[in-house]
């Protein structure tokens, strides 16, 4: 039988994806990623806001669609605090919660056994401990590769459903992460992204998983040619000290991702974020301090309930106070059962819209500065893709900058020959969302 697998929202999602479906093709199954004509779909859902909620809904129905006669399985964070709306959607077979995840395929031999809707009965957070999912071999064709290193959040951002849909915080056995990193890099991968629901929750809870800069010192200290790449580093949980004893890890990106929301204290005290504006300063400056070039990104949230003008404001003057990489913004969004559900002040949805859009032009701009501020440095970029018709090759530099290289690319004969390969690069100008580059001749690493 044929499986297609479709995977929304974070990388921990599409972690637990690779997992699931190494899992399937243990049992003989055909696994498919990109779609296409499947017996069985499963679909791997988000529910972070009500547009992932709408676009699970989409999903589920776009593969129904697609194969009339196919298998239709659901998991995901939309399903487990949705569970029984997500059963209901015309052509579900089998809903399943994230703790049950991983026995999909199981639920599908009991499904084809008996052919009745299998369904969790209700919302079941994940225990206490770490669920294993297995060491993945692969990414799904990608040249960088995910490893799940905790589960869960404590932090309850009032905005925030994720502790409910995932519980709370796990840690991986630190061995466990060691293994599968050294063999994913053994296997050829050159970018080694470490990944949580909150990572730099890593090892809090105790239970001897050790701590995240532990699992960064093992992994920079493996022999290779690869980098490492940190998913996200929450505010709410890391400060300005903490940052610096990351300096030292050679192989560890200059980019992090600080997910700040508002530049307005009164807000972030509402959103129950833990930090303030100058705090929040006090880690960009100290990333600024040991590298200039050092890739930020971060999040922004539009039109929370009670922003006012001027908190808005704020917002915007942050945005034009840092040159992010990358600014991501999301509308506000009522998640049933948080704290800001049930807060007075709520935006009309033109005030979000308004907002939201406003957001993501002071974030164009802000990422157009970090560019332009690149212009002429040499970088170090990993090479993922050949786009042959526009005679270029596309990758990432270590502080996370897409880049369009012109090639030719030293010591590459046939254009496949540089992909999944590190190559100097010469910034040189901007498109959307990125620079373009030139490889730099006689320093080329392509085939290191």
């Amino acid at each position: 039988m044929r499986v297609a697998f479709h995977t929304l929202g974070c990388k921990v999602n599409q972690y637990e994806t690779e997992a699931l479906a190494e899992k399937f093709q243990e049992r003989g199954y055909e696994v498919a990623f990109e779609g296409g004509h499947a017996d069985v779909h499963v679909i791997n859902t988000c529910t972070v806001t009500g547009v992932a909620d709408r676009k699970s809904r989409q999903c589920i129905r776009r593969a129904r669609k697609a194969d009339p006669g196919s298998i239709v399985a659901v998991t995901g964070c939309y399903v487990q605090v949705n569970c029984g709306e997500a059963g209901k959607i015309d052509g579900v077979d089998i809903a399943v919660g994230n703790k049950n995840k991983m026995d999909i395929p199981e639920r599908l031999e009991e499904f084809l056994a008996s052919r009745q809707p299998v369904q969790d009965s209700e919302p079941l957070l994940a225990a206490c401990g770490y669920q294993e999912t297995g060491s993945i071999q692969a990414m799904g064709g990608r040249t960088r590769a995910y490893v799940k290193i905790q589960d869960g959040c404590n932090r309850f951002c009032s905005y925030c459903i994720v502790p409910y849909a995932r519980g709370g915080v796990r840690s991986r056995p630190a061995e466990d992460v060691v293994l599968e990193a050294r063999r994913l890099i053994d296997s050829g991968f050159k970018e080694i992204v470490l990944t949580g629901i909150n990572t730099a929750l890593y090892g809090t809870e105790g239970g001897g998983s050790g701590s995240l800069e532990g699992v960064i010192s093992r992994i920079d200290g493996m022999h290779g040619d690869f980098r490492i790449r940190l998913g996200s580093l929450e505010p709410t949980v890391i400060d300005a000290d903490y940052v610096k004893k990351l300096f030292k890890y050679n192989k560890l990106c200059h980019h992090a991702h600080l997910s700040l929301q508002s530049g307005s204290d009164e807000t972030l005290s509402r959103m129950n974020r833990g930090y303030d504006m100058d705090g929040f300063m006090r880690i960009v400056g100290a990333l600024l301090d040991f590298d200039p070039d050092y890739g930020i990104s971060t999040d922004m949230i539009a039109g929370f309930p009670g922003e006012s003008e001027g908190d808005f404001r704020k917002s915007i003057e942050a945005l034009e106070k840092v040159d992010f990489c990358k600014v991501h913004v999301f509308r506000y969004s009522d998640r049933k059962g948080t704290a800001a559900a049930r807060m007075d002040g709520h935006l009309s949805g033109s005030e979000i819209n308004d907002r939201s859009r406003a957001l993501a032009s002071s974030g164009e701009q802000s990422a157009r500065r970090f560019f332009e501020r690149n212009i002429g440095r040499e970088k170090r970029a990993l090479i993922e893709e050949h786009i042959e018709n526009k005679g270029f090759y596309s990758g990432y530099t270590e502080n996370y900058i897409k880049v369009r290289v012109k090639g030719p690319i030293a010591g590459s004969i046939h254009s496949g020959d540089a992909l999944n390969k590190f190559a100097h690069v010469k910034l040189t100008g901007l498109f959307t969302g990125g620079m373009e580059a030139v490889a730099e001749r006689g320093q080329n690493e392509a085939n290191r």
